[in-house]
């Protein structure tokens, strides 16, 4: 949920905009347990390795020495809500890249992880399967995700639906909310990245 998504770069998500009232419906629930994640492009494709390198070179226009700054930022309000919420910079698109991340969450006892934001089926997606793969149960607000193209996002819900039901479970924004009040997901037992 960054400025480089929101505004009119190569890499726009047209319905960001739509979806960001209930990504920050559920982010203000429990900042100090809101992990928002930053995907930064390297300077330069030459400081990537193989493939990444040759995404870079492809998405020349997406590089730091490219584009301004302020679009790696947040948007609005989210950038607000950090602290106590934290953000977590990543290169690559899955948010458990970073070795530190899966350690730290376990040590705080999170065994469950709302997952929003875009893209559904670029970063959330690399998330999500990491996260699968490392015994979180995951929990992905539909009305809370976005992506730049609505034939994969569909899929991808399609998927989560018909074959990680065990692992992945899809909802509502407003059931989630809903849940917290009545307790079923409890803020000292979901992360929220």
């Amino acid at each position: 949920m960054q400025r480089l998504f929101a505004e009119p770069t190569e890499w726009f998500m047209p319905w960001l905009g739509k979806i960001l009232p209930n990504v920050v419906a559920i982010a203000s629930h429990a900042p100090e347990r809101t992990l928002c994640t930053r995907f930064i492009p390297p300077e330069v494709p030459e400081q990537m390795n193989g493939a990444w390198r040759d995404y870079y070179r492809h998405w020349r226009a997406m590089t730091r020495d490219m584009l301004d700054p302020r679009l790696l930022e947040l948007v609005e309000p989210l950038v607000h809500l950090c602290p106590p919420a934290r953000i977590l910079d990543k290169a690559v698109y899955s948010a458990f890249a970073d070795p530190r991340l899966a350690p730290a969450l376990r040590r705080k006892g999170i065994e469950i992880l709302i997952i929003t934001g875009g893209e559904t089926d670029v970063c959330v997606l690399a998330t999500v399967m990491a996260a699968v793969d490392l015994g979180f149960r995951v929990v992905l607000p539909t009305d809370a995700l976005c992506s730049a193209r609505d034939e994969t996002h569909d899929a991808l819900m399609k998927l989560y639906r018909d074959r990680f039901t065990n692992q992945v479970e899809t909802t509502s924004t407003e059931r989630i909310l809903s849940e917290w009040r009545s307790t079923r997901y409890l803020p000292h037992r979901a992360g929220v990245p």
